[in-house]
């Protein structure tokens, strides 16, 4: 195991080191720049898109309403890169790691947008008739990159298991001890049985369930945020100013936790952390975006815009304030990940905030759990066909078991989940190299896609 983590520690340096975050955010713009904005053009069309079609029926093919595909993508990616990435991102980084996952975030949504309208674009049935789509269809059907698109289905699978499944239900099975005192193992037991029950009905039920529940945890989350920032209020302008001084200047002079933190280290860590949250560049969410009715690719693409706005610019920027504005990052600066965000709530709202949080970190960590699974069983059926679903479905409830107790278990627990999120962290980056290789190749395809969604609109052909 030593060795495995020692060359996993190598890897992970080099995908997620300094060259492809630069790649993440230079693709970013530079589809930006070419698309014209889009996150400033579409911006007030997204919501009205969003919002204004809850319940509506649309013309075209797939399998679930847009809006449910856009619950499934959220139920994913707000997940613990909300809670505990934000905060392991600041403990790292210092106050301006949270300027730099807000700037990531406004070129990660013209990323999002392109992968989707790409996912949807290059979408196809499977051997039961169902829709999958995603960065390997893109790669296979539109790039002409087989061996590319059979990479990164593989990289897919794996990270489906370990970001997606068992550090998820880990994060469920803390929340509830740090909460309520839940034995953890008591805890994996119920959540595999309520995964089991919402996954063994496929899309439809996995969309139907993040379609309510996600709505719900986001906006209890929220609620939670405000009234931690209401009672710090006098601190939100400050730390805001804070975040933009140590973006771009050296922090050597203040004290405690924010000794010895510099710009690269802030820009660094806020991106990495962003992306790992809103999952913009990984190619992902397009999984499930793909499966969605509608009748053109760019429609779709305005959710992918939506999802990056509400996962980072607005879930995130709660969990940042609310540490920065609680002073915990500087009073107790040993704590990192979901124990200093807890620390956050615990200090200004007490047993109240510790519940609030434990909830939250509960409900986000379940709602990804449901919205991976789709992500693992789509890159399994590229990769060995249908055949593979029932045997993915049992082998997700296996791994989920070992995530939420495995490390009690095996009577390492710090040791096996630091294993975990390390090698998770190490798979979901090696998803982005082949995932940018598509978006670079086929941005001439999303430009044409673009206009004649604009030119359509203009002529009243699509109506939003």
């Amino acid at each position: 195991m030593q060795e495995v983590m020692r060359i996993n520690a190598i890897v992970n340096d080099l995908v997620w080191g300094p060259w492809m975050l630069t790649l993440l955010v230079g693709t970013g713009v530079y589809l930006t720049v070419i698309l014209g904005v889009p996150q400033l053009r579409y911006f007030f069309l997204m919501f009205k898109e969003v919002f204004g079609n809850i319940g509506s029926k649309k013309e075209g093919e797939g399998s679930i309403s847009s809006f449910a595909a856009l619950s499934t993508a959220l139920a994913s990616t707000i997940g613990t890169g909300n809670i505990a990435g934000v905060a392991t991102a600041l403990h790292l980084g210092g106050p301006g790691a949270m300027f730099w996952m807000m700037v990531s975030a406004v070129f990660g949504m013209t990323t999002k947008m392109a992968e989707v309208a790409l996912a949807v674009r290059f979408r196809d049935k499977d051997e039961l008739g169902n829709w999958r789509g995603g960065t390997m269809y893109i790669l296979d059907k539109g790039a002409n990159q087989k061996w590319l698109a059979w990479l990164f289905a593989l990289f897919g699978f794996l990270a489906s298991f370990g970001i997606g499944c068992a550090v998820q239900a880990n994060s469920t099975a803390e929340g509830f001890e740090l909460g309520f005192g839940i034995p953890s193992v008591y805890t994996g037991v119920v959540v595999g049985v309520l995964t089991a029950l919402v996954i063994i009905g496929g899309l439809k039920r996995i969309s139907d369930v993040t379609t309510y529940l996600v709505p719900f945890m986001a906006i209890f989350y929220i609620v939670g945020g405000i009234i931690v920032l209401a009672t710090n209020s006098d601190q939100i302008i400050p730390s805001l100013a804070n975040a933009v001084k140590y973006a771009i200047s050296d922090p050597m002079a203040m004290p405690g936790a924010l000794a010895g933190w510099g710009v690269k280290i802030a820009l660094t860590k806020g991106i990495a952390r962003g992306v790992f949250s809103n999952e913009a560049g990984l190619g992902s969410a397009p999984m499930v975006h793909a499966t969605a009715v509608v009748d053109h690719p760019v429609r779709q693409s305005m959710y992918g815009l939506f999802e990056v706005f509400a996962d980072t610019i607005v879930v995130c920027s709660f969990t940042a304030l609310a540490i920065l504005t609680s002073g915990v990052i500087t009073s107790q600066p040993d704590l990192s990940g979901a124990q200093l965000t807890l620390s956050a709530f615990e200090t200004t709202l007490g047993g109240t905030g510790t519940m609030i949080l434990s909830i939250g970190l509960a409900l986000f960590s379940f709602s990804t759990i449901l919205g991976w699974y789709w992500y693992g069983e789509t890159c399994a059926t590229y990769i060995f066909g249908v055949r593979i679903i029932p045997v993915m479905k049992f082998l997700w409830i296996v791994v989920l078991l070992l995530g939420a107790s495995g490390g009690v278990l095996l009577g390492d627990a710090m040791g096996f989940l630091e294993h975990l999120w390390d090698l998770s962290d190490t798979l979901n980056g090696l998803m982005a190299a082949p995932n940018l290789v598509a978006l670079l190749l086929l941005s001439g395809e999303v430009r044409r896609l673009v206009k004649d969604f604009d030119d359509k609109r203009r002529s009243g052909e699509i109506k939003i």
